[in-house]
């Protein structure tokens, strides 16, 4: 129905090497793009915490597709990386992308040199992906979510390529503090303690920066950030579109340099000590919270599209390996009584639904959404004023199609295995902290008993009665089979 059904079982990757060959500054030709992809703000159901009532009702912020291109030369090899304010992309989005670009550029731009990513934010609209268990709660595919968005990505490229021109791209990296918290910290002690001991904490605080510098005036056009924390400072009963903590980090970095630039006369490299600057900083933190009131115009409004005459800066806040990261850093309590959860099945007294995380601006998620953004905001900029490093060298990429669900794997005693197919456990009903699932789960269940009068209990036995399947999730009591699912769609 949605194309490509061969695809259904396999993972998707876009890796881009660089090999650090000594050259002269200004190697690369290198552009940014930014386009407005928000979407509709009346009736569609939220993409991320697969909540049926959720469904969009007004605007906090507007969603944007932001992306650079690097390129060797006018004709050489090159690649294109675009972040979306999106829970996620999709292959629909990027077959349907890669289509609109060949028309424009012929093989210039492919499969393999094109890579689309999300921000994982859990309040933008959704209806936009081909596999069916994401398209439950939208009550199916939504073409205006989907054409939003595809033509955001397909702007914000031409963007990118219209003003490429000759520059240089420095890299940095620094820990960041405080910006996320593991959600399943009971799970994470299940690893080896050998490998725990590797690791001074059981999250990723690492966040990478890559600069942009226009070559003939020195000046950045634009810086991509990687950081590990989940879109869901804003919570599951939202209904206010918004591109959560890394939207907000994303406008406050854009307008935090247009500022700087017009009202300073100090190279870019020093713009750090404008930080103290309380007003610059106000100016940037234009999102202000409403203690869980609607927005107000002030608050809701967006940036209109923005044209790119040659001087645009992107600044882009992408996600990197989140896994159980949360934004919601003071950790999680049982709305009933205000005591922490059960540590090893996050609920409370059994009660998965009553176990919800606390962001720092508790109880009001636009101010936490601002906090988080501006955490990420802050160390984007101590990065990007403190760059230095530079890339050099020829441009390469990779990309491979591979089905994860039939690898053979040896075990020790040179017993080998093969994987299966998808399938969601009685864990994965339970949701988590973030967004807490159906009443009678918890995390970390395997085994569930379930009720005559459940729906779910035709589907479990369907699937018990595939033995090869069974056999090789283990322990794991099914629930779903969710490759079955994925063939439905057909």
């Amino acid at each position: 129905m949605y194309g490509h059904p061969t695809l259904h079982y396999f993972f998707y990757t876009l890796v881009v090497i660089s090999a650090l060959i000594f050259g002269a500054n200004g190697d690369y030709l290198i552009g940014v793009g930014s386009y407005d992809m928000t979407g509709p703000a009346g009736g569609v159901n939220m993409m991320g915490y697969g909540n049926f009532d959720q469904n969009t009702a007004g605007i906090h912020f507007r969603l944007r597709a932001r992306t650079f291109i690097v390129a060797q030369s006018s004709d050489g090899p090159r690649f294109a990386f675009v972040n979306l304010d999106a829970g996620m992309a999709s292959q629909l989005l990027t077959i349907e992308v890669l289509q609109r670009l060949q028309k424009r550029y012929g093989d210039l731009y492919n499969e393999e040199n094109v890579a689309i990513s999300g921000t994982h934010t859990h309040a933008g609209p959704g209806g936009y992906l081909q596999y069916v268990i994401y398209s439950v709660t939208s009550l199916g595919f939504v073409p205006q979510s989907f054409d939003a968005i595809i033509t955001a990505i397909e702007l914000s490229i031409a963007q990118a390529h219209d003003n490429l021109k000759p520059g240089s791209i420095f890299i940095n990296t620094g820990d960041l503090e405080n910006a996320g918290i593991n959600r399943s910290p009971s799970a994470y002690l299940f690893n080896p303690p050998e490998e725990r001991a590797r690791y001074p904490r059981d999250i990723d605080t690492l966040m990478t920066l890559l600069k942009f510098v226009d070559a003939e005036n020195g000046k950045s056009i634009g810086a991509f950030t990687w950081f590990a924390t989940h879109g869901t400072s804003m919570s599951r009963d939202n209904k206010f579109i918004s591109g959560d903590n890394k939207g907000a980090a994303a406008r406050f970095f854009e307008d935090w340099f247009t500022s700087t630039s017009k009202n300073a006369s100090t190279p870019i490299n020093n713009y750090s000590k404008k930080l103290n600057n309380r007003g610059l900083l106000e100016k940037a933190a234009k999102i202000k919270a409403t203690g869980g009131q609607p927005c107000s115009n002030t608050t809701s409004q967006g940036f209109k599209v923005r044209k790119n005459d040659g001087s645009l800066f992107v600044g882009a806040f992408c996600q990197s390996n989140v896994g159980d990261v949360s934004p919601n850093v003071l950790g999680a309590f049982c709305t009933d009584s205000g005591l922490p959860c059960d540590f090893n099945h996050s609920s409370c007294h059994g009660n998965d639904t009553l176990c919800v995380g606390r962001g720092p601006g508790y109880p009001d998620e636009i101010l936490s959404t601002k906090i988080m953004g501006e955490r990420q905001f802050r160390k984007a900029v101590d990065l990007f004023t403190s760059a230095k490093e530079e890339l050099t060298g020829k441009i390469d990429y990779r990309h491979v199609y591979l089905n994860f669900t039939n690898l053979e794997v040896q075990l020790e005693g040179n017993e080998v295995v093969k994987t299966c197919p998808a399938a969601l456990g009685p864990g994965f009903a339970a949701g988590t902290t973030d967004g807490p699932g159906v009443f009678g789960f918890e995390q970390g269940d395997t085994e569930v008993s379930i009720d005559p009068s459940m729906k779910l209990k035709k589907i479990e036995t369907t699937t018990l009665t595939q033995p090869k399947l069974y056999n090789s999730q283990s322990k794991v009591k099914l629930n779903l089979n969710s490759s079955t699912l994925l063939h439905n769609l057909n």
